[in-house]
């Protein structure tokens, strides 16, 4: 089964460029539409019905995301791409979106076009897009976070984290409500994910949210509200501290 495609960019010649790759490097790609015109792009994915949509974000009069917004109900895949804009990258890393810097690499593009693939049978966008949607309203601060799972993805608020313990490959995350949720991502992904949002690494295996820290005690143990502590690792200890002073 080939994917029905359409391609959004202001600028013909990256167009030309990222369908000659898709038609070189992933033949499940049908290309059915690519419009320069982001006014136009809304009336071309709702007469098409893509099943996915290559997204530029930097576009003059609308951009990617206002030109997102104005679709009722996506149920589409999205890869989106973009120049280096941190805040945005951060903003699509948060709901499990894909994502391309240009120039666009190969293999980043057979990657992101192998996930999309993978979240289309899994019906999982439609959610994934309004959560986006919500967190880049405010354009100040993330919201809620896409959790990856063995099954599929589960859509939680940040601020209800309070910690995440990593277990061999996968990460346990600690909620306000006293409930945990399995991850099938490594602690890594999660420091990665949340450093930017009040988080601390305070040992090789233990990534806490500062807004729940209550106190540090002398024995090498951070305690959080909730009844929750952890260790603070020697190597760590000092950045954790710093942190907290620059926190609280």
């Amino acid at each position: 089964m080939r994917i029905k495609t359409i391609l959004v960019d202001d600028e013909l010649k990256s167009l030309a460029i990222l369908e000659n790759k898709l038609n070189r490097l992933c033949p499940e790609i049908e290309v059915v539409g690519k419009v320069d015109q982001p006014e136009k792009a809304v009336e071309l994915i709702e007469q098409l019905c893509p099943q996915l949509v290559f997204l530029d974000i930097a576009m003059p009069k609308m951009s990617g995301f206002d030109l997102l917004s104005r679709i009722s109900n996506p149920s589409f895949e999205i890869i989106f791409a973009t120049a280096f804009d941190q805040y945005a990258i951060d903003a699509i890393r948060h709901c499990a979106i894909g994502y391309l810097v240009k120039p666009i690499d190969n293999d980043d593009l057979v990657l992101m076009v192998e996930n999309a693939l993978v979240n289309i049978k899994e019906k999982s966008s439609t959610r994934k897009i309004s959560t986006f949607i919500e967190n880049f309203k405010g354009n100040t601060e993330i919201k809620k976070i896409a959790i990856p799972t063995q099954k599929g993805f589960e859509f939680v608020e940040l601020n209800s984290i309070i910690r995440c313990e990593g277990i061999g490959g996968y990460t346990r995350l600690f909620f306000k409500n006293k409930k945990s949720l399995m991850s099938s991502f490594s602690i890594g992904y999660f420091y990665k994910l949340l450093e930017r949002n009040s988080f601390s690494f305070c040992h090789k295996s233990h990534l806490v949210n500062l807004e729940y820290v209550e106190r540090y005690l002398n024995s090498g143990v951070v305690e959080l509200s909730h009844d929750h502590s952890v260790p603070v690792s020697k190597s760590r200890k000092n950045d954790f501290l710093k942190q907290l002073r620059l926190e609280r």
